[in-house]
């Protein structure tokens, strides 16, 4: 979650979930930073292990080159309907990003994406990268193929399931044991993460999804490409190498070390690149669920959450942080805890992003997620705008920020509740995170404050693509 520093410890008085859980935060450590500009400088080794299973290089899975390719014929049609002068060699890449936040986020995020859709904004996107809250959004969207050209339909489906009954306990307790069987007789990969998912994860999305990402993703699919994302947790406390790690229906891996794996094969069992142990794909349920608790009680350190077969585990590759390549497991854990917004998913240098669309849902300081990406990017030498933000504006934030800079990503920042909703203090005692499932009512008024967040903005937007357009064009 966003926030001051003193807000954050606060909030991290309660649990964080992981994975796709609830949204934390955490200061970047000066030696991670460190470890990170290293990686960052050298590169990957841009070949593939001979006979091996993990891909090491920084370029694009082929399929998600493939399907870019697809998207950004739609992204060129939604253009020159909207008159922006654009042709495929200065076609704008465009990344939407959701910030963590529980249901909040959840709820926020799908307004925010049905009055993109209601502007003729939404085939501008090519990606769509979420951290916590904002993934259950987005893992309720992608389970109906092609949600995009029926959003309507979707959102209303959606709703209406988070209007209706829980999960009842019996369907849990078969859930949970499902998941113990999966692990092995011995249940030693059973984790904290199996119980977060199966008993409370349920109580706000409703739904037990047992479908996994890689089989839910048709390849001929007219939606932004997905990213998930999570942190590896040995990497944030430790401060020693990459700790962003993203899912994607077609790969697992480092985001900034490019080393990756099939995300069918995530969790198998790996030996110098090799798999040795085949493991079921984690469903989507699974995927939305904790991996951690912080700070409510030390006991709860003992507990394992989001522990996974290491898939670098006895790789020989000096592109790769040598801590990824010794250790048999990794624990993923919220990346919110390290920031609350996807930023890196969508910096990797191959992805090219022109404009960067950050929804932020976080609770705190509405402007930490931006402020600390750029941060983190000074010391990694990636490109990011500098952010400057009046100091009267942290209390009473505006509805619509733009970051610009030379040969850097144009980021555009939209916290949730701001002054154009009038009474923010309010907004944020109704919507804390940590609390029930929202009502019928509470989702509505939800819906309306984050939509109106881009209707009221709609010229602000089109004429930022514009100008990325624009700006590419010259570049070319």
């Amino acid at each position: 979650m966003g926030g001051s520093s003193s807000s954050r410890s606060s909030e991290n008085e309660v649990p964080n979930t992981a994975f796709l859980g609830f949204g934390g935060g955490q200061r970047a450590m000066v030696d991670l930073m460190g470890s990170l500009v290293q990686l960052h400088n050298t590169g990957g080794s841009n070949s593939r292990h001979s006979k091996s299973e993990v891909r090491i290089q920084h370029s694009l899975n082929e399929k998600e080159e493939a399907f870019v390719a697809r998207r950004k014929k739609t992204v060129l049609q939604c253009l020159r309907k909207l008159q922006i002068n654009c042709d495929w060699d200065n076609l704008p890449n465009i990344a939407l990003l959701g910030s963590g936040g529980g249901q909040r986020a959840m709820v926020a995020l799908l307004g925010s994406l049905v009055e993109l859709d209601k502007a003729g904004l939404l085939d501008c996107v090519l990606y769509l990268s979420g951290v916590s809250g904002s993934t259950w959004c987005m893992a309720s969207l992608y389970k109906e193929p092609d949600w995009s050209t029926k959003l309507e339909t979707v959102k209303n489906k959606i709703i209406e399931r988070l209007n209706g009954p829980g999960v009842s306990r019996g369907d849990t307790y078969e859930k949970l044991t499902k998941y113990w069987e999966s692990t092995g007789r011995d249940g030693k990969d059973f984790s904290m993460t199996h119980i977060w998912a199966a008993m409370v994860i349920t109580t706000y999305v409703k739904e037990i999804d047992e479908h996994t990402l890689s089989e839910q993703w048709d390849h001929l699919s007219k939606d932004p490409f997905p990213i998930y994302t999570v942190i590896d947790k040995q990497c944030q406390q430790q401060g020693d190498g990459d700790p962003w790690f993203e899912i994607s229906p077609y790969e697992a891996g480092y985001s900034l070390t490019g080393a990756f794996v099939e995300t069918s094969s995530f969790g198998s069992q790996f030996d110098n690149g090799r798999k040795i142990k085949e493991q079921p794909e984690m469903d989507m349920l699974y995927l939305q669920g904790p991996l951690m608790l912080t700070s409510i009680n030390k006991c709860f350190d003992e507990w394992i959450w989001g522990r996974k077969y290491n898939f670098l585990y006895k790789m020989t590759d000096k592109t790769v942080p040598p801590t990824l390549l010794k250790s048999e497991t990794r624990d993923y854990i919220d990346a919110g805890l390290l920031n609350n917004s996807p930023y890196f998913s969508v910096l990797r240098k191959e992805r090219d992003i022109d404009l960067i669309i950050s929804l932020d849902f976080s609770e705190g300081d509405p402007f930490m997620t931006v402020r600390e990406a750029a941060e983190m990017c000074k010391k990694l030498k990636i490109p990011f705008p500098e952010v400057n933000i009046p100091s009267e504006d942290v209390k009473k934030p505006k509805d619509f920020y733009v970051f610009k800079g030379q040969n850097t990503p144009t980021v555009i920042h939209i916290p949730l509740f701001n002054v154009v909703n009038y009474d923010i203090g309010a907004w944020w005692k109704n919507y804390t995170t940590f609390q029930g499932p929202y009502s019928a009512e509470m989702i509505t008024d939800l819906m309306e404050v984050a939509g109106k967040n881009i209707s009221n903005n709609r010229g602000k937007l089109l004429e930022q693509i514009r100008e990325v357009s624009i700006t590419k064009r010259f570049k070319s």
